[in-house]
């Protein structure tokens, strides 16, 4: 259901349009994780294994508390906003985690809310979290053994605490999906992850990597989704293309009634406004498909560049500004004029 706006001199004409195309709100619990992925871009923060290597190179404070979380959901899905994904660094590693996700905004229908964790903490929060009002949670699973699982989180952590999240979040949600990043370190396990997927009966989302400054030294590590495809095609004949609406475009699959998506850079990305003219487009395979909110309290339409960034701190006394401010950046975003 569509919720009247104020009527004010604010055009909320790009907000709507954007969340009418499916649009994502992301919102960042933490930049701290308990792995460290050599691709993380911790939605725009400093990630993980930077800060392990240059220990001046801190992520912001935190600066919202679990109130103010609450409280700008509430506003923002009351100003059209439908998808809400929580994420980290690991979302479960926020004290904020639980008083948030317990007191999730009474919405409509058509809202959701995903987590989005690489399982190894769920089993230990199983106890609260099967009380939240969470529709799904995502698990990324970028790795089948341990050798993989340690070469790309860089721990000494064993793969099987990430499959046993998995298994806990089955056991309390009815949507729970699996995501995994194509790459070097993995291109030998990706049809042992589709068959676990399969196995369970758990769609998966293969990814091709997304370049940031904080992992350009592992270029080489970047595989393309062909042999992924080339697979899936010998195991149904149930595909589609999808390039419509934000983001990139993906490739389904249907095997079983099981849905396998593919982030295939091939198919093209949803650019707007501001995106035409920005230097990091070559690097983009994104486009504008989500509003990230982080800890700090910024929210901005591109992980890649900080300085569209824009800080509600000032705002969280008001709350209902929030949306109006909002509004206002995606506008300009669109318009270029940012």
């Amino acid at each position: 259901m569509t919720v009247p706006l104020p009527k004010t001199d604010v055009d909320w004409t790009a907000l709507r349009n954007f969340a009418a195309l499916r649009g994502q709100l992301r919102v960042s619990l933490t930049p701290i994780c308990n792995v460290k992925c050599w691709f993380c871009h911790n939605e725009g923060d400093v990630p993980p294994p930077f800060t392990h290597l240059n220990r001046d190179a801190r992520p912001r404070a935190r600066a919202l508390s679990a109130d103010d979380y609450v409280d700008v959901l509430r506003e923002l899905i009351g100003a059209g906003l439908r998808r809400v994904y929580f994420t980290g660094g690991e979302p479960l590693m926020s004290k904020l985690a639980r008083p948030v996700l317990t007191r999730l905004p009474v919405r409509s229908p058509d809202v959701s809310y995903t987590l989005i964790t690489n399982g190894m903490l769920v089993r230990a929060h199983q106890h609260w979290l099967a009380t939240t009002g969470l529709d799904k949670v995502k698990v990324s699973l970028h790795y089948f053994s341990d050798d993989s699982f340690r070469a790309i989180t860089q721990t000494r952590s064993s793969v099987a605490a990430v499959l046993d999240g998995v298994e806990a979040a089955r056991e309390m949600f009815e949507r729970v999906e699996l995501n995994t990043l194509i790459q070097r370190e993995n291109e030998h396990e990706l049809r042992d992850i589709l068959t676990f997927a399969l196995d369970r009966r758990l769609p998966v989302q293969f990814i091709e990597l997304v370049g940031t400054d904080f992992n350009v030294g592992r270029k080489p590590s970047a595989v393309g989704a062909q042999g992924i495809i080339d697979h899936l095609r010998t195991l149904t004949s149930d595909e589609e293309v999808e390039v419509s609406g934000v983001g990139q475009g993906r490739r389904i699959f249907r095997i079983d009634g099981i849905e396998i998506d593919v982030i295939h850079r091939e198919l093209g990305r949803h650019h707007v406004g501001q995106c035409g003219t920005c230097p990091l487009r070559a690097k983009c395979v994104e486009g504008f498909w989500s509003l990230r909110m982080d800890h700090a309290g910024g929210i901005q339409p591109c992980l890649l560049r900080d300085d569209l960034r824009m800080d509600i701190r000032s705002l969280l006394d008001a709350p209902d500004r929030v949306p109006a401010a909002v509004a206002q950046h995606v506008a300009a975003f669109t318009e270029g004029t940012l």
